[in-house]
């Protein structure tokens, strides 16, 4: 395999990069809420419609009660509220595509922009702080992106490499041409052409190595974040994860969507994440083939995606919530 590329700031940390801050696992899960009757988010609605033809993938929660969703049409955004399920938009689109998306506590949303790279997005404002063009490798789909405090992990499902973009100590944004790239080894065979290699993307318990799904070959791989050599995760008995889409990490618990299954499938992971155990399966009658993931309080929120379903203006789109 060829060599990582380099770049200006390839000398930092890969451990800084990796390591996740109280306040980034936080936000997963701490909320505010001053009925007592709702601090589980018991009374909060199951099913929260978006607007028709908005055409989710990613979604992402911060430390308050909202949900941000990407649009795969032209690539809006859209804040709901999970108390009471209203919403709309807060960016409207460049006509690109939004797939996954994460927020960070300083209010930014990064945005992977399929074959467009990625862009920040102010939360606030809607308006595009930044833009980065991830490789000039084609074909290119940048899927998905974890954040750690130093670093935001952008997966490649067209070409077998990670990318990093690196964050100052102050959470400054890189420059254009700051973009890292690692390429995967290893145990990592990449299907050819626009088959849907890497997927979602989180990091092991111990904060040492990141965790990525391959979704055609259903496999999960343990990756060295400073030379991309992977390792296929010991699952046991546990099927293939074929489809594999959005991963969520909460403590040792691995959430992993597995989109036209309707399922999540529930790991529990060795601190360094070289195996784990199942635990079941989460399935709810109002799944539509979901594709990603994000937790607040005791509920997790997917959004319906319906990639079995022609979409049209017209098209119908929903979150699903279900209690963890």
């Amino acid at each position: 395999m060829a060599p990582p590329q380099s770049s200006p700031v390839r000398h930092i940390s890969r451990r800084r990069l990796l390591t996740t801050s109280a306040a980034t696992a936080g936000a997963l899960l701490v909320g505010s809420s001053a009925a007592t009757a709702s601090a589980t988010g018991d009374t909060w609605p199951d099913v929260i419609p978006l607007p028709n033809g908005f055409r989710p993938e990613g979604i992402t929660i911060g430390g308050g009660p909202y949900a941000y969703l990407g649009s795969l049409g032209d690539g809006s955004i859209y804040r709901a509220d999970l108390r009471t399920g209203q919403g709309g938009i807060i960016s409207a689109g460049p006509g690109t595509p939004s797939v996954g998306l994460k927020l960070d506590d300083r209010g930014r949303l990064f945005v992977a922009a399929r074959g467009q790279g990625a862009r920040v997005v102010d939360a606030r404002t809607g308006g595009i702080i930044a833009s980065y063009t991830l490789t000039t490798k084609t074909p290119t789909f940048a899927n998905d992106v974890f954040l750690t405090p130093s670093a935001a992990w952008f997966t490649d499902s067209f070409q077998p490499a990670l990318y990093a973009l690196p964050l100052g100590r102050d959470g400054r944004l890189p420059d254009p041409d700051e973009a890292v790239t690692v390429t995967l080894s290893g145990d990592w065979t990449q299907a050819p052409g626009e088959a849907v290699n890497a997927n979602g993307i989180t990091r092991t318990p111990d904060g040492k190595a990141l965790l990525v799904v391959q979704s055609g070959a259903g496999g999960l791989h343990r990756v060295d974040p400073r030379t991309g050599a992977t390792k296929l995760v010991d699952l046991g008995d546990a099927a293939p994860l074929t489809n594999g889409d959005g991963l969520l990490l909460l403590g040792r618990r691995l959430y992993v969507v597995q989109n036209r299954q309707n399922a999540i499938d529930v790991f529990k992971l060795a601190a360094d994440g070289r195996s784990g155990i199942f635990e079941g399966r989460l399935t709810d009658a109002d799944f539509d083939v979901p594709t990603t993931v994000a937790a607040h309080r005791n509920r997790l929120y997917l959004p319906n995606a319906r990639f079995t379903t022609t979409p049209t203006p017209d098209t119908t789109y929903a979150i699903v919530s279900v209690k963890r």
